[in-house]
């Protein structure tokens, strides 16, 4: 599993006006080639009287599966040009259609790669990029003495602190990025005096909002 990579929010939209040609864009998070597959059916499906619907993916840890379609587009002038935008934003796990519903005046090759272009990277900055960041679960359970201290400290740390189950004891469930599960453990033990139960459970992923997209 990667430690953390950048992928879009679920799914979004955004359109360009170019040259009266109207670009549609549509961006979804997927995660298998048949996800991909079926979104862009559902919107080749939606826009059924468009000119073209051309796309792109590119899904896997390391980028294993990548495909484009121009669609009736110039051999590289569509669909080519989308998975670039993907690449140059370094996002996993992402499927973008690009719909066009042509307005009479041809683009030429070099306007039709900067219209596919344009309109994805506007699509992705309208959805939104996130950094999923691997971290690991821990089971910290104390008595009830020790709750209002560690919860407190744990609110005010770099810790994720996600439940609190009221048992026998309290169980806290804490989320820790890869690479500081010791200094967590050493943390936690500092503040309970050795006094804390602590056991790892599952990895899972959070998500951070980004900021950047590049034009």
């Amino acid at each position: 599993m990667l430690s953390n990579y950048y992928t879009v929010k679920n799914e979004g939209s955004d359109q360009l006006i170019i040259q009266k040609s109207r670009f549609i864009g549509h961006v979804k998070r997927v995660e298998t080639e048949e996800a991909a597959l079926r979104f862009i059916q559902e919107i080749k499906k939606k826009h059924h009287d468009a000119t073209h619907n051309c796309s792109a993916y590119l899904i896997g840890e390391h980028d294993q599966i990548q495909k484009a379609n121009d669609d009736g587009e110039p051999s590289g002038t569509a669909g080519v040009p989308i998975l670039e935008v993907l690449k140059k934003q370094h996002l996993k796990d992402t499927a973008v259609v690009v719909t066009r519903y042509f307005g009479g005046i041809k683009l030429g090759a070099g306007g039709l790669i900067r219209a596919y272009g344009s309109t994805t990277s506007q699509t992705i900055q309208t959805t939104g990029i996130v950094q999923r960041q691997l971290v690991q679960g821990f089971s910290v359970t104390i008595d009830y003495t020790m709750l209002g201290k560690l919860e407190n400290e744990l609110r005010n740390s770099e810790y994720i602190l996600s439940t609190i189950n009221y048992l026998e004891k309290v169980e806290l469930i804490v989320y820790v990025r890869k690479g500081a599960e010791q200094a967590f453990m050493e943390w936690v033990i500092n503040l309970t005096s050795g006094q804390a139960n602590i056991m790892e459970t599952e990895q899972n992923y959070i998500e951070i909002d980004v900021e950047k997209t590049e034009k």
